[in-house]
């Protein structure tokens, strides 16, 4: 979710470092406003595309993260352009082309996170930057026409929410906030009473910063960009609960920058990889890069990194996985929308498939299986979510695209 070496991430740091008062050019990502070499046109990769059914378009906004329920989306917005980020844009995707709805604006934000609806459909949940930094929810008896409930906010989220994952962990549901420097910290509020929030645990966590989180089966995941992806028991393995996590393993990724992760079950219930994003920095509209790195974590206490995914020009950011057929979806900013096939034995491979770390290459196994969006340049995709048979992509600069999906067995 940013733009330096960060998280958006494209946004990320930018937003930070001018909130600081710092100047930094259009770079978002983590270290600092360094640009790489330009290399805006990712190399051409000789797969199916998906099909394109519609985009709804924003022009006034940067369109930011995205979350689809049933046949009704939202989609945050991000930064300055025309307007501020601070409009939750209302779509209904039953047909082909989203269409828009409403646009919520969220007073006394400056740019807007991540927007999730509950497992139960019944609450949204948008996250706001800069300070002070809360967490907004809305009840959705009317989806279309979300009404707040409350905000929450506390000393330990008063620097930024830059993403907020919800997820129940024992049937309780909870909302896992990443929190803007300096200090970095992790934060976890009781969202049971959702006119109530609470909040149960923080603690600074980072390097520079903890940019997103991933929970499932009571295990949280945390991606802490130059401190790696620390994983811990909150229920699933143990003693841990959100109130008190107790960590299992900390494991550094190639090349630092971990700002994403998906925990992948696959359709025998296996949970033996997680796929971890790499965030560099780029320059909204034209550049970016990063790699998907693949972690091996059937032991969560030693996890090892054993492959990753590059596309030359364009970096990654968020990640959706159809579980049932085993096709990973990522947006890759300037590089559209990338899909792997992520069954099997990842780590395994020929030596002409390996690079000089030992690791997989996952575009020399022939994992990648379709691309989107390239057709359509210019686009900068922040966010994908799988859906329902469809892809629907986040484009800071377009609006939301609906896709088909991966056209293989």
């Amino acid at each position: 979710m940013t733009l330096l070496r960060q998280a958006p991430s494209f946004a990320y740091l930018k937003a930070i470092l001018v909130a600081l008062g710092l100047g930094v050019s259009a770079a978002c990502g983590g270290d600092g406003p360094v640009e790489p070499e330009p290399d805006p046109t990712p190399q051409p990769v000789q797969v199916p595309a998906l099909a394109v059914f519609g985009k709804g378009t924003v022009s006034e906004r940067y369109t930011a993260e995205l979350w689809v329920h049933g046949n009704i989306a939202y989609t945050t917005t991000w930064g300055n352009r025309q307007a501020p980020g601070n409009a939750v844009k209302i779509w209904d995707v039953a047909g082909n082309t989203p269409v828009l709805r409403d646009s919520l604006i969220v007073v006394g934000a400056s740019t807007l996170g991540d927007v999730q609806v509950s497992d139960d459909g019944k609450l949204l949940v948008v996250a706001t930057e800069f300070a002070p930094g809360s967490i907004v929810i809305y009840d959705l008896a009317d989806p279309l026409k979300p009404r707040q409930i409350s905000r929450f906010s506390s000393e330990n989220t008063q620097r930024g929410v830059h993403t907020a994952e919800v997820q129940r962990v024992n049937g309780k549901l909870y909302a896992f906030l990443s929190i803007d420097p300096n200090p970095a910290r992790l934060t976890i509020v009781d969202l049971s009473d959702p006119a109530s929030p609470r909040e149960v645990y923080s603690e600074i966590m980072g390097s520079p910063f903890v940019h997103d989180v991933f929970v499932r089966n009571g295990i949280l995941f945390a991606a802490l960009w130059d401190g790696g992806v620390s994983i811990s028991d909150i229920g699933g393995a143990g003693a841990g609960t959100p109130a008190a996590p107790i960590k299992l393993s900390t494991t550094a990724t190639v090349g630092g920058n971990a700002h994403n992760i998906w925990w992948y079950r696959n359709a025998s219930g296996a949970m033996r990889y997680a796929f971890v994003g790499e965030e560099i920095p780029g320059a909204i509209g034209s550049s970016s890069a990063g790699d998907i790195h693949v972690l091996d974590v059937s032991n969560l206490s030693s996890p090892r990194e054993v492959a990753f995914f590059h596309v030359a020009g364009a970096g990654s950011h968020n990640f959706s996985v159809d579980e049932g057929r085993g096709i990973l979806y990522a947006a890759f900013y300037n590089g559209g929308v990338r899909a792997l096939d992520i069954t099997g034995d990842l780590g395994s491979c020929t030596a002409a498939q390996k690079s000089a770390d030992g690791r997989c290459d996952l575009a020399l196994m022939g994992r990648e299986k379709a691309t989107g969006l390239l057709a359509e340049r210019p686009v900068f995709v922040w966010g994908v979510q799988f859906v329902g048979g469809r892809v629907f992509a986040s484009d800071m600069l377009n609006g939301l695209w609906k896709l088909g999906e991966t056209p293989i067995n």
